[in-house]
Order: structure tokens, then sequence, then C-alpha cells
């Protein structure tokens, strides 16, 4: 390993309100009032970016095209925003996401991890970010899953966020009061600030919705 609530399946709307995203890693410029905004750290891509072309790249993880089980584990929603250091929503991004189950096991061929698959969870999903820069999905809460000895990396969300006339984005969403953030490798690689912004907000009266902002940069 490298280092460094009910709605339709295929009716997610990335025009839809995505209310209560917070202002973090807002900042005030030193020259005017406008509120500026630090790029969303980078994260390695990992070795399970998905190889094997599949069909069903909906908003819904949870359910594969053609199947009627459901995946196994706690489903979530994460609603986001994409917006550029200016706070400038960013429309037409496309934001492409993928993740290890419930069990921790990537539907990927070079997963060696023993935890089993999942036939009933699509793995992957291409959503582009819509009106306001805003875009949702439906998936389950990842698994944790060793990595190295003494190393086994938290539940999260791996993005590659690209649009013309932006630089590539890759990154990864992890989730808060995780313990083991707190001795990941690669989380802790960053500053306590940075770290913030990688990690998704909770909403308080819809605990199963993870909210999540990413801030892109002109190139």
């Amino acid at each position: 390993m490298p280092k460094n609530p009910n709605i339709s399946r295929r009716k997610f709307s990335t025009t839809g309100a995505v209310a209560g995203l917070g202002s973090a890693g807002a900042v005030v410029g030193a020259t005017d009032s406008k509120v500026l905004h630090h790029p969303t750290p980078t994260d390695i891509e990992g070795p399970f970016y998905p190889i094997v072309a599949q069909k069903d790249k909906d908003f819904d993880l949870t359910q594969v095209e053609g199947k009627k089980g459901k995946a196994k584990g706690d489903p979530i929603y994460i609603e986001g925003r994409v917006i550029d250091t200016a706070s400038t929503p960013v429309e037409d991004v496309t934001v492409d996401v993928w993740q290890a189950n419930a069990a921790g096991r990537y539907s990927h061929p070079h997963d060696s991890n023993p935890a089993p698959l999942d036939p009933n969870f699509q793995s992957w999903a291409i959503v582009p970010s819509g009106k306001n820069g805003k875009f949702r999905f439906k998936t389950v809460i990842p698994g944790a899953y060793p990595a190295e000895d003494g190393w086994t990396r938290p539940p999260h969300i791996h993005f590659k966020v690209s649009k013309r006339g932006f630089v590539e984005l890759t990154t990864q969403l992890y989730f808060p009061n995780q313990e083991l953030n707190d001795v990941d490798r690669l989380l802790q690689s960053n500053s306590p600030a940075e770290q913030k912004l990688m990690i998704a907000q909770q909403s308080e009266s819809e605990p199963a919705i993870f909210r999540y902002q990413i801030v892109i940069e002109k190139a």
C-alpha cells in the first residue's frame, strides 16, 4: 500500500439542495473582505483505482443494476459541493469516487485482503457536479482494512475531481469520530488544519448524511 432517508435509486439530483456545508478552510483576504479558500489537500490515488469497466456507475452504490440484493453495511448519503479558491461554485465537474465495501474489501483484482467481496455493492461511481457545484450519492460506510503491518486504514472514500481549466485533484474523504484517523499515516501527514478539510461533516439532525466541500484551483 503506497503512502502519502428514502431516495429513488436513479433520481439523485445534482441540482438539489445541499444545505449546511461549512466554511472549513475559509480565510479572509488580506487586502479585502472577500472569502478565499485553501484547496482541498491532495491524497494518494492508491493501488485500487478501478481498472475493470462496469456498466453501472450511477449515484447509488448500494445496489447493482440487474441485481435484487442490497449492499451490506450502513447506508449513508454524501452531499457535496465543489467550489474554487475564490468561493465560486464550479458546475459540470467530473467527481469520480471509489471505495472499499463495508468489510474493507475493494472490488479490484489486486486487493489481496481476505475480507469478502459484496456482489451487491457498486464500489465506483462518476457523479457530475450540477447547479451551484453540488453533487450527492448514496453508499455505505467503508470498512477499515490492513495496509501494512501495524497500519490499518480508517474508513475513507477516494475522490478524483476534474474539469478543464482546473488542476485535477485526487484526495480522500475521511469520516468523523474514527479512532483510526488519529494514527493513520496518510491523514496524519497533514497539518491539523488540512485534516479538518479532509474530514466530512456529519449532519446532527440526519446522522446518515455526511457533507463534504471540495475546493479546486484554476489551472
